[in-house]
C-alpha cells in the first residue's frame, strides 16, 4: 500500500498569511503601544550598555574578520563598530540581553521580546544610511518604534496560547526570529508574498533546543540565542526581497512540516488577533536582572531584609509560594555552575535579597556565590504552588506574576508571609515604574559616555515626538564611541 502526495504547490499556511496582513496592512492608532515603545527602546539600549562591562559578551562582539568596516553598515551603540546589517544584528542583539535585565513576557511560552531590537535597529540604521548616501530620504525613529511595536505582539501573541518548552524547544528565540522576520522583510520593501516567503523560512529553520538554559547544562548560549535568532532573521529578509522562494505549508504539510514533526501534530492556538496588546502589557524589570517571574521573589526578600539580615543563622524554613511556571522553570536545587545557572534560580535570587537587600548582575559572579550563606538559605527553600495563581498568571485581563515569601525560625517565631502579585514593571505599576526605569537608562548611559554626550542623548530621547522624527542613522550616531 503507498501513500499518494499531491506535487500541487499548496496556498500559504493561514499563519504566515495573517502574519503578512498585519505587517503591511494594520494601522497602529495606540499612542500607548507608541508611548510604551519609546520605553522598550531605551531600556533595552540600557541593559547592553551595562553589558559592555562584561569580557565574556565584549569577546563576541565585532566584525567576523577583525577590522572589517563596512560603507554605510549599521552601527553597534556603545562601540565603534561599523558593520553589515547581519553581523550588527547579532551585536546588539547580544549586548542588550546578556545582563538578562531587558523586558519580558510571560504566557504559555515566556519570553523577551526585546530581542527583536538587534535585527529592528540593524536594518533600519543601515537603509538609513544607504538612501541618504543615495539622495534618498533617511528612515525614521518612527519606523523603528511601529516594528518594535509589531514584533513584540507577533512574538507575543503567539505565546500566549503556544508553549514549545513543553516539547523541549526554545520559543523564545524561535518566536523572536519568526517576527523579526516579517518586520525587516516589510522595512525592505518585501511585499505580500515575500514577506510570507521570508517568515516560512523562519519556520523551515525549526526551533532551538533549550537545554542550554537548564541544568545540568545550563549555559551562555542563553545570553547570545536571541543573538543568532536576530542576524538569521536579517539574513532571511534579505534574500527573500531580492526572489528566494519559500514553503507555503510548511506549517500543515504532511508528515513533513512543523505541527508532525515537533508538535505532535497539534496546530498553533490563537487568543486573539494581532493589534498592539502586547507591548502595552509587556513587563519591564526596572530595578532586578532576574527572570521576570523571580522579580516578585525578590521584592519580598527586599521586604523581608531588615527583619532577618541580623538573623540569618536562626532561620529553619523559607517557603516560596507561587505558580507552576516559576517552579518548574526556576526552582533549581543543587549546584549552580555559571551566572547563566543562577539568574534564573529563585532560590539564589531570594536568598541574596534576604542576605543583602539588593540584587545586581554581578551578584551572579563567582566571587558572590562563594559566600556559603546562600547555598544554606537555598536548602533551607520549599516552593509551593498556589493553584488559582496559576489561573491568574494567564488571564489575559489580569496576567499577575504573583510569589509570596515567608521566613520561620527555630524559635517558633515567623515574619509576616509578604504577598506580592504585580511587581514593580508590570502595567499595573507604570506610574511608579517610569521614573526608575528612566533613572535605571541614566545609570547605563553613564557607564559608557561622557556627560555632554548623555545629555544629547537624553533630550533626544525624553520627548516621543521628537525622537520618532529623528532619522535614524542620526539616532544611532548618538551613541557612537
Amino acid at each position: 500500500m503507498s501513500s499518494h502526495f499531491s506535487g500541487a504547490r499548496p496556498k500559504p499556511d493561514q499563519v504566515l498569511v495573517d502574519i503578512a496582513d498585519y505587517v503591511l496592512d494594520y494601522d497602529i492608532k495606540s499612542a500607548e503601544a507608541y508611548d510604551t515603545a519609546r520605553l522598550c527602546l531605551i531600556d533595552t539600549l540600557g541593559c547592553g550598555f551595562e553589558a559592555l562591562a562584561y569580557p565574556a559578551c565584549t569577546s563576541l562582539l565585532g566584525p567576523i574578520v577583525p577590522g572589517t568596516v563596512v560603507p554605510n553598515g549599521a552601527k553597534v551603540p556603545g562601540t565603534s563598530f561599523q558593520l553589515d546589517p547581519v553581523t550588527a544584528a547579532f551585536n546588539i542583539a547580544c549586548m542588550v540581553r546578556w545582563v538578562d535585565f531587558s523586558d519580558t513576557w510571560l504566557a504559555a511560552e515566556g519570553g523577551h521580546p526585546s530581542d527583536n531590537l538587534g535585527g529592528i535597529l540593524a536594518m533600519a540604521d543601515h537603509l538609513s544610511r544607504a538612501n541618504v548616501a543615495g539622495g534618498k530620504k533617511p528612515l525614521l525613529m518612527r519606523e523603528v518604534l511601529t516594528a518594535l511595536i509589531k514584533a513584540y505582539e507577533i512574538q507575543g501573541v503567539f505565546a500566549l496560547e503556544n508553549s514549545f518548552h513543553s516539547v523541549g524547544l526554545d520559543g523564545s528565540v524561535g518566536l523572536a526570529k519568526v517576527a523579526s522576520t516579517a518586520v525587516i522583510t516589510a522595512m525592505l520593501g518585501g511585499t505580500r508574498d515575500e514577506i510570507i516567503n521570508a517568515v516560512s523560512n523562519a519556520w523551515v529553520d525549526g526551533q532551538t533546543l533549550r537545554v542550554f538554559r537548564h541544568a545540568p547544562n545550563a549555559g551562555p548560549r542563553k545570553s547570545w540565542a536571541g543573538a543568532d535568532a536576530a542576524s538569521r532573521a536579517v539574513r532571511l529578509a534579505m534574500i527573500s526581497v531580492k526572489g528566494e522562494m519559500g514553503y507555503p505549508s510548511v506549517l500543515t504539510a504532511q508528515r513533513w512540516g512543523l505541527y508532525e514533526v515537533m508538535f505532535r501534530g497539534k496546530p498553533f492556538k490563537f487568543q486573539r488577533p494581532y493589534g498592539s496588546y502586547v507591548i502595552e502589557n509587556i513587563l519591564f524589570k526596572v530595578a532586578y536582572p532576574t527572570a521576570f517571574h523571580c522579580q516578585p521573589a525578590v521584592e519580598c526578600g527586599f521586604k523581608l531584609h531588615p527583619q532577618v539580615k541580623d538573623r540569618l543563622r536562626d532561620i529553619s524554613k523559607i517557603v516560596i509560594t507561587s505558580h507552576e511556571n516559576l517552579i518548574r522553570i526556576s526552582d533549581k536545587k543543587g549546584p549552580l555552575s555559571n551566572p547563566a545557572d543562577r539568574d534564573h534560580c529563585v532560590r539564589y535570587v531570594t536568598a541574596i535579597a534576604l542576605i543583602k537587600g539588593s540584587l545586581t548582575a554581578a551578584d551572579y559572579e563567582d566571587d558572590v556565590a562563594s559566600d556559603p550563606r546562600i547555598d544554606v538559605l537555598r536548602d533551607k527553600m520549599v516552593c509551593v504552588e498556589k493553584k488559582q495563581w496559576n489561573r491568574d498568571y494567564l488571564n489575559p485581563d489580569k496576567r499577575s506574576v504573583p510569589c509570596a515569601v515567608q521566613v520561620f525560625f527555630k524559635d517558633g517565631g515567623k515574619t509576616e508571609n509578604v504577598v506580592i502579585e504585580f511587581p514593580l514593571g508590570h502595567r499595573r505599576r507604570r506610574k511608579e515604574g517610569v521614573p526608575q526605569l528612566e533613572a535605571k537608562y541614566k545609570a547605563n548611559l553613564a557607564r559608557c559616555f561622557p556627560q555632554k554626550q548623555q545629555d544629547a542623548i537624553l533630550e533626544r530621547c525624553a520627548d516621543r515626538r521628537r525622537l520618532e522624527a529623528t532619522p535614524v542613522h542620526e539616532f544611532v550616531d548618538l551613541f557612537v564611541v
